[in-house]
């Protein structure tokens, strides 16, 4: 089942002041997995902060259509299954975290003060935030936001959550809290929409990503498919292998010719590479490893976001 259902989705903006309009996004096509953690990618001005405002019902489509768990986005029941954390959340200063929380529990129809006060306190030890629900929102760190900002978006219990940079502003030992965070709600069923920059830690929690460029979509996929650098191998052997064997390889294949311990290999399909590996156990040398040989998603990211913009 789809968590998200996106169809030909296109919303332009309208100049009151010149001609021009401007199409944010533009005939857009994808759909997130119930269950899963879904990473929105592109540069500034991609169409990505749009999009989640068009599915949280916050501005209109100009045509096309999405559902939510196969309810439109226009139908306002769904929005008891949804939590948000927009990019540049602001709270009150006079507030405590604690009232914060439970101003934000009764705006999501939380009436049960009983149930409120479980689900903040519980939400506040969840973000590593409990010690400090007593204290004035002027007092935390960008870094305590973020995290308050995660209870809020979690406090009534959403099916799905929207995160628009989760980590910002967060240390390496807040985002590796944050991660194991969101990894445990994954196991409980819950569906990540997840916008960052950071694109290391999008490669690291994310099952699926989407890129955008100037409201396009231009990739799509499982993160692990779309590193996957073609069919590039590296192969590595038995680190005592004698030359005399490295040479006896180096006749049986031209993807041997510059063959040592550790080498890599370029090959068009699966059985070409079986055959490869059948000749090195053939002679008698042991392989102790073989892996696909991947890039990094921020690579990947820059040269897509690249070859996009030549195009034009």
């Amino acid at each position: 089942m789809f968590a998200i259902q996106v169809n030909s989705l296109t919303k332009v903006y309208k100049s009151f002041f010149t001609s021009r309009n401007i199409t944010a996004v533009k005939d857009l096509t994808l759909s997130v997995e119930q269950g899963k953690i879904f990473g929105l990618l592109g540069p500034n001005g991609a169409g990505k902060t749009t999009l989640i405002k068009v599915l949280l019902n916050i501005c209109f489509p100009t045509s096309g259509r999405a559902t939510i768990f196969d309810t439109d986005i226009f139908d306002y029941r769904i929005k008891k299954r949804i939590g948000y954390l927009p990019e540049n959340h602001k709270y009150p200063n006079y507030l405590t975290g604690e009232q914060v929380l439970n101003y934000f529990g009764k705006l999501s129809g939380i009436d049960d003060k009983i149930k409120l006060n479980e689900s903040i306190s519980t939400n506040l030890e969840l973000v590593g935030m409990a010690k400090w629900r007593k204290t004035k929102i002027k007092k935390y760190s960008k870094g305590m936001m973020q995290r308050l900002g995660l209870a809020q978006a979690l406090i009534s219990d959403p099916d799905l959550i929207f995160l628009d940079e989760p980590t910002d502003g967060v240390d390496p030992i807040g985002r590796k809290e944050i991660r194991d965070i969101l990894q445990n709600l994954k196991a409980q069923g819950k569906t990540i929409f997840l916008n960052s920059h950071l694109l290391s830690e999008v490669e690291m929690i994310t099952d699926k990503v989407a890129i955008l460029n100037k409201g396009e979509l231009i990739r799509e996929g499982n993160v692990s498919d779309l590193t996957q650098k073609g069919m590039e191998y590296q192969i590595i052997l038995d680190p005592n292998v004698s030359s005399d064997k490295l040479e006896e390889l180096k006749k049986l294949s031209h993807h041997f010719k510059n063959i040592s311990y550790k080498f890599n290999v370029n090959v068009a399909n699966t059985d070409e590479l079986n055959e490869l590996i059948d000749k090195i156990r053939n002679s008698g040398v042991m392989i102790e490893s073989f892996s696909a040989q991947k890039t990094s998603l921020e690579d990947l990211f820059i040269n897509l976001i690249k070859e996009s913009d030549k195009k034009e």
